[in-house]
């Protein structure tokens, strides 16, 4: 069993007591904890059991340290990092909101300004990142929050460190994969060219497209056969779905998810001004 299942009673570092697991995914669990030193509430994410074998602990704190010097309005700051017997964890503040995934689910489709609006605030995101090389890897609706109308982006830079701090055969063998793949790019996903701030102009695409169709691009009976369509065939059109989408809308989505990086937006705010341009009846 994997032992980050069994940690809520306990305290990690001496400094944090685990109070409730909030969810898990497919690196970490995640807790609400108390800071002891602050008598505070964060949020804690445990790195599975299996994931922490694999990193150089050294390593991974150097590189949560770097991404946590990320400070944007719209990055969800990471404050802390550590080690406790074996388990590698990094705390973050307790947002009350809920993530574009549970809004989905409650909501349904997004209306057209409501999706332009979370784009251009993840571009100004992204940008800001890449702009200190530093790419997501990993967007999705999961790791999009809603602190009432303000969207944060959470775990900026988590799978570059475990990435960078792994041993990539023992990390290959462990089972467990970096970024999810119904919002890889083609070259993240079959490791085809360098992951650059593209991948993640790509993987909001993606989420652009679900914002707006109530469905990602890509799904499949497996993760590898979802990764093949990415890099192989084109999502159905979005005005199939919702004709009143503006067409040039449509394509500067198409565009951002094209197969070549280089097809792409070069920027977030790129992507953000097409998009714009769609939605004047001057431009």
């Amino acid at each position: 069993m994997d032992r980050t299942r069994e940690a809520s009673p306990r305290q990690l570092a001496g400094r944090y007591v685990l109070e409730r697991e909030l969810g898990h995914g497919g690196m970490a669990h995640v807790f609400s904890a108390r800071d002891l030193t602050s008598n505070g509430v964060v949020a804690v994410k445990l790195l599975r059991r299996k994931l922490a074998g694999v990193v150089s602990i050294a390593r991974f704190r150097r590189e949560i340290l770097y991404v946590g010097s990320l400070r944007h309005p719209h990055i969800l700051p990471l404050l802390d990092s550590g080690e406790d017997s074996g388990d590698l964890f990094f705390t973050m503040p307790l947002v009350e909101g809920e993530t574009l995934r549970a809004r989905l689910a409650r909501t349904g489709p997004l209306a057209l300004a409501d999706v332009y609006a979370l784009v251009v605030a993840l571009a100004s995101a992204l940008d800001y990142a890449h702009a200190h090389n530093i790419v997501h890897r990993d967007l999705k609706p999961e790791n999009i929050m809603f602190d009432g109308d303000h969207v944060l982006l959470c775990d900026f830079g988590i799978a570059r460190a475990i990435e960078l701090a792994a041993n990539e055969e023992a990390l290959s063998s462990s089972g467990i994969a970096i970024g999810t793949p119904t919002y890889m790019s083609p070259e993240q996903a079959l490791h085809d060219g360098p992951v650059d701030g593209r991948t993640d102009i790509y993987a909001l695409g993606c989420v652009a497209y679900e914002t707006l169709t109530g469905d990602p691009p890509f799904t499949g009976p497996t993760a590898l056969s979802v990764m093949i369509r990415h890099a192989t065939i084109d999502a159905r059109p979005i005005r199939s779905v919702r004709p009143e989408v503006p067409a040039a809308f449509e394509e500067a989505i198409r565009d951002a998810m094209a197969k070549s990086p280089d097809a792409r937006p070069s920027t977030g705010a790129e992507f953000a001004v097409r998009l714009a341009s769609s939605l004047d009846p001057l431009g």
